[in-house]
């Protein structure tokens, strides 16, 4: 049983693991956006994400401890330089999975894991969808109705009012039926040939 266990071992030792774990965060760090398992991607997550806070404190001891984890000069100062100004307003959750399918060969659950401030797709479809989020209630509609002066101007019209207005509409377009097109055309008698 595995009460209360809430590390996934992934099938592997702990130096493998944690090799494994080091060179994926590296690779997310540099590329911003890799293809995984789901397993490994919920795993990385837990390893990366603290990485990433500790990178909003630019000190010494704060690269020291991050180099610890991901032995890599180069994904560091990414890191520290062009990561943790993106990411300085956000308070957590700095990746997301997004699940692939399946994949061809063992069928295993694929995903991709990228940084949620350096998807573009994602950032300018959020720009575009902003709408208004205020609502008229339907209560103030009714009041404005009833107490507007266009409705205490137009007084009701009676049923025998409508029909009248109805028989004088039809009466202007009636002599418009008689057009130029309408009429038969007439022929023209044939001159006799000599």
């Amino acid at each position: 049983m595995r009460h209360g266990k809430k590390i996934n071992h992934l099938g592997r030792t702990s130096a493998h693991r944690k090799a494994m774990l080091s060179n994926m965060a590296t690779s997310l760090i540099l590329h911003k956006r890799i293809s995984t398992t789901l397993a490994k991607a919920k795993a990385l997550r837990t390893y990366v994400e603290p990485l990433i806070t500790r990178s909003k404190d630019d000190s010494t001891h704060s690269r020291r401890l991050v180099f610890s984890y991901l032995q890599s000069k180069e994904a560091v100062s990414e890191l520290f330089r062009e990561i943790s100004k993106k990411v300085a307003e956000r308070p957590g959750g700095y990746t997301r999975i997004l699940k692939t399918g399946n994949r061809l060969g063992d069928n295993a659950d694929m995903c991709l894991v990228e940084l949620v401030d350096y998807n573009e797709t994602m950032i300018s479809t959020k720009e575009q969808i902003k709408t208004k989020t205020t609502r008229r209630r339907r209560t103030a509609k009714k009041v404005t109705e009833e107490t507007s002066p266009a409705a205490e101007v137009q007084p009701e019209v009676s049923a025998e009012e409508k029909v009248e207005k109805k028989s004088r509409k039809t009466a202007k377009k009636e002599p418009e039926a008689e057009t130029s097109h309408d009429l038969p055309l007439k022929e023209e008698p044939e001159e006799p040939k000599e």
